[in-house]
């Protein structure tokens, strides 16, 4: 097939070198010194999926109709970047493979003629340096749309998909965009303090302040009257049970998906962003958080706070002492106590 990929970094360059290696026709998407690389050299892929050198067509839009398009850049670029190949990509099928939970709503307001799908990958990836990228965990993707069973066309194009690198078609697609929220939120904290994800889970203190971070997720969630869907060994009932749990005991939750990642270090997309000079995607992620909290009548002080401490680190260009970080949990709770009466309760950590 001939496949689109908009956004080359990470994850895109993965599914470009996979896809290539496949036997398909791609054409990727990029800027600056990733596109220039790409040209030159190629993609260059290492880790967990092995080696692979490819040398797909690279531009800063794509300019042969695709049979299928993968859109993987940053949450915050997506809306232009879909734009930008909208002429050319409108009618086909779009993939959207990114962390938030707006994407596939863009994608379809963008291209009323394609059908629009969503995929969220657990696939680790580190990408430091321009056309090169080192998958540190392998691990299923999965695909699906809306709140029910995976259609005819969400089976069609996992199955193709499945050909480079496993990807699942699952139901309840919205809800497991909600699972892979609390996921995400391993990556505000080793950003800030400029650590890998393993470190920063083996430290008890900031494993506390993603603990927390990841229950506010899950309960705000809730009040927003979310099944959470299956997801790398998480769902609904388990979330909702470390939702109802002291933090002492939340820490098991980051601590279980940190043995999983393995020993190779794992920076997280948000570090790698503030690595490379460029704008993070922290406010559709734990700005998400804050999001749903408000439209709920909620507040979610611990996500409020790792977004302006992500901000910082970009304003800054570097990163924060662990005690910035410990000191969010402290601050929640004067936050809790200080609030008005009258004011939307929120919850109360312990």
């Amino acid at each position: 097939m001939r496949i689109g990929i908009i956004g080359a970094g990470a994850l895109g360059g993965t599914f470009a070198a996979l896809l290539a290696r496949a036997g398909h026709d791609v054409e990727v998407t990029a800027r600056g010194a990733g596109l220039e690389a790409i040209r030159a050299g190629g993609i260059r892929l290492s880790g967990g999926y092995g080696d692979a050198h490819v040398h797909p067509a690279a531009g800063e839009r794509l300019t042969a109709r695709p049979d299928l398009v993968l859109v993987c850049t940053k949450a915050q670029d997506a809306e232009a970047a879909i734009a930008a190949n909208a002429d050319t990509v409108d009618g086909a099928t779009v993939v959207v493979v990114q962390n938030g939970l707006d994407g596939v709503a863009t994608a379809e307001r963008l291209l009323p003629r394609s059908t629009c799908l969503g995929m969220l990958s657990i696939i680790a990836a580190n990408y430091t340096e321009p056309g090169s990228v080192r998958v540190t965990t392998t691990a299923a993707s999965y695909l699906g749309r809306g709140d029910g069973e995976p259609d005819e066309e969400v089976r069609r194009v996992a199955a193709l998909l499945s050909e480079a690198v496993p990807v699942v078609a699952i139901p309840n697609f919205r809800g497991a965009q909600w699972t892979k929220l609390v996921v995400n939120m391993l990556n505000a904290v080793p950003a800030i303090v400029g650590r890998s994800v393993q470190d920063v889970v083996d430290d008890r203190a900031l494993r506390r302040v993603v603990a927390a971070s990841m229950r506010e997720t899950v309960r705000v969630g809730m009040a927003r009257g979310i099944r959470f869907g299956s997801l790398q060994g998480l769902g609904d009932r388990r979330l909702r049970f470390f939702a109802r749990l002291p933090l002492a005991l939340g820490q098991l939750l980051p601590w279980s998906m940190r043995v999983r990642m393995g020993d190779v270090p794992n920076l997280g997309s948000t570090q790698q962003s503030l690595r490379r000079g460029q704008p993070t995607e922290i406010d559709f992620l734990n700005g998400a958080v804050v999001r749903e909290a408000e439209a709920s009548g909620l507040d979610a002080p611990v996500n409020r706070a790792l977004v302006a401490l992500v901000h910082e680190v970009e304003r800054a260009g570097a990163p924060l002492p662990a005690e910035r970080v410990t000191a969010v949990l402290a601050a929640s709770r004067r936050s809790r106590r200080n609030r008005p009466a009258g004011a939307a309760p929120g919850r109360r950590g312990r």
